[in-house]
């Protein structure tokens, strides 16, 4: 059985490949751990300058070319199933995954990811602690937890509330997909680049090598300048920037419920659309988390969003969980009728969303209670 995460020197760039192309990707236990340990192990092999992040390639059975996708998320599968079971996996994945996409935020060497195709959840966990993130013309970026009952973690509280605005509340609560040009837009990624350019440039590493991290990043800067995506779409959300702003913006989800429903117009009620699929609690939560996370240090979110994950599996246990509700709906039984509790916007109280910020464990004993920053990891 291949490795769900291989790795190659090229020419002083350390190449991450996310190996399970027929789940899209997605990360589970084994790759989280085994990221981990590359990542670290890398931090002081004087043989690699910086880090690239990319998908492996799904073969296509129709005899069409491959379909790369970066990573779709987390294996929500696995995290129904240990709901269920009451597997303790499911605590370590969460500490190990946010531990890890902390990591690539602070880490010493510079990190790159080669975002194509579906780049989700945590997927976007990864990408987004990179210090340059290149969208291709294939991705479709979102943040879509709200849609099987949990809130975007991974650091979205971080990422998200750094957007624009109250652009961050929308894509949080929303989830839409977004392309390149959206991406970039929106300040989640920073150049555009086809995708089948990254061979011709990491052959060009192997014919001569590179000897800073800095200076693998500039000449890849540099060959991106020459080689740009020829046309790149017309952007979505920023046309809606003062739409989203004036809705988005409001104190609470009922009222920017209320408010896009007194407006008239095909994008607001195409986002109502958009919302009446996903949890009513946790839309409420994402609100709240995003909007305390604009103010928190990244390791501070990293704790936070760690305390409310244990809190979508242990305030309600089992299959009462609101999120092992969602992905059951969505994945499972794929009935797409999740049974949400409670059922509207307006049912939503106060105080079912602050309790998914109550403390669970005293800052000495918190799962994640050693991250720090990058001066201190020096």
């Amino acid at each position: 059985m291949s490795s769900p995460v291989t790795t190659e020197v090229v020419g002083g760039l350390g190449v991450i490949t996310l190996n399970r192309p027929r789940a899209l990707n997605a990360l589970n236990l084994e790759m989280v751990r085994e990221l981990t340990t590359v990542l670290w192990g890398w931090r002081s092999d004087p043989a690699v300058h910086a880090v690239l992040l990319r998908g492996a390639a799904r073969e296509a059975s129709d005899g069409k070319q491959p379909v790369t996708h970066f990573c779709a998320g987390g294996d929500i599968r696995f995290m129904h199933d240990a709901a269920l079971a009451g597997d303790a996996a499911l605590e370590d994945f969460f500490t190990e995954e946010y531990a890890l996409d902390h990591l690539i935020h602070v880490h010493p060497k510079p990190t790159i990811a080669w975002l194509e195709g579906v780049t989700m959840g945590g997927g976007m966990g990864l990408a987004q602690g990179c210090k340059l993130r290149v969208a291709t013309e294939t991705l479709r970026m979102a943040m879509p937890e709200t849609r099987i009952g949990l809130f975007p973690d991974v650091g979205g509280g971080y990422f998200l509330s750094r957007c624009a605005g109250a652009i961050g509340e929308y894509l949080g609560v929303v989830g839409p997909h977004l392309h390149v040009t959206d991406a970039l837009t929106l300040g989640l990624a920073d150049v555009a680049a086809s995708g089948d350019c990254l061979t011709a440039f990491l052959e060009g590493l192997r014919s001569v090598p590179g000897d800073t991290g800095e200076g693998i990043l500039a000449r890849l800067r540099a060959y991106l300048g020459q080689h740009p995506l020829k046309q790149l779409p017309e952007a979505t959300v920023t046309a809606h920037f003062e739409a989203i702003q004036r809705h988005f913006s409001l104190p609470t989800l009922v009222d920017i419920v209320a408010s896009l429903q007194a407006d008239g117009s095909e994008w607001a009620q195409a986002t109502l659309q958009q919302m009446a699929g996903h949890s009513p609690l946790m839309m409420a939560v994402t609100l709240e988390q995003i909007r305390r996370a604009r103010s928190m240090p990244l390791a501070e979110v990293f704790r936070m969003e760690r305390t409310m994950v244990r809190h979508c599996f242990q305030l309600r246990k089992g299959a009462e969980s609101e999120t092992v509700e969602g992905v059951r709906a969505l994945v499972v039984d794929k009935d797409h009728a999740p049974k949400w509790r409670p059922a509207t916007v307006e049912e939503v109280s106060a105080r079912e969303v602050e309790a998914f910020f109550e403390a669970v464990w005293p800052m000495c004993a918190h799962p994640l209670r050693d991250l720090r920053d990058l001066h201190d990891l020096a």
